[in-house]
This record gives structure tokens, C-alpha cells and sequence, in this order.
């Protein structure tokens, strides 16, 4: 199932440094199945790499608009695996 998008999340008006504390605070809050479409003025890849690193599993990554001067992507919660489920 498509997971639904609550909202748009435009960061190119949030300082540089509030940016991923903002991404991951409104991520954080999402049930299982919620998703969100990140509004960015530059490829946000390394945010991938960060989600990877601490959601592995977790999260669904949708590039809906790549550029040139307006990047959107939907990122949902996918929701966490179980002990049971590991491996």
C-alpha cells in the first residue's frame, strides 16, 4: 500500500542547520503508513544516506520532482521490524 502524504515540508526558507532537526522531528511523528513530500532547492542525497543509516528498514524514499531548481521528495514510515522479523 502507498503510503499517505500529510504534507509538503518546504526547507529552503529553514536555516541550514535546523534543516535535518526539522526533517527528522516531523519523520520521528509519522505513524507506520504516513509520509510526508520533502520541497528542497538541491538534491537532498545525502539525507538519504543519514535516513539509511538510522531508519534502515524503515523508511520508503520517492523522488517525485529531481531538479534543476526544485527537488520534491515523499518520504514515508514504513514502520520498524520486529525481533521476530530480524534476521
Amino acid at each position: 500500500m502507498e503510503p499517505q502524504t500529510t504534507e509538503d515540508l518546504d526547507v529552503r526558507t529553514i536555516p541550514p542547520r535546523q534543516k535535518h532537526p526539522t526533517i527528522m522531528s516531523l519523520f520521528n511523528g509519522l505513524e507506520p503508513g504516513g509520509s510526508f513530500t520533502l520541497v528542497n532547492d538541491h538534491d537532498p542525497a545525502p539525507l538519504y544516506y543519514q535516513f539509511n543509516a538510522l531508519f534502515p528498514g524503515q523508511f520508503a524514499w520517492e523522488y517525485l520532482e529531481s531538479g534543476p531548481e526544485v527537488w520534491r521528495v515523499r518520504i514515508g514510515r514504513t514502520g520498524a521490524a520486529t525481533d521476530s522479523e530480524k534476521p
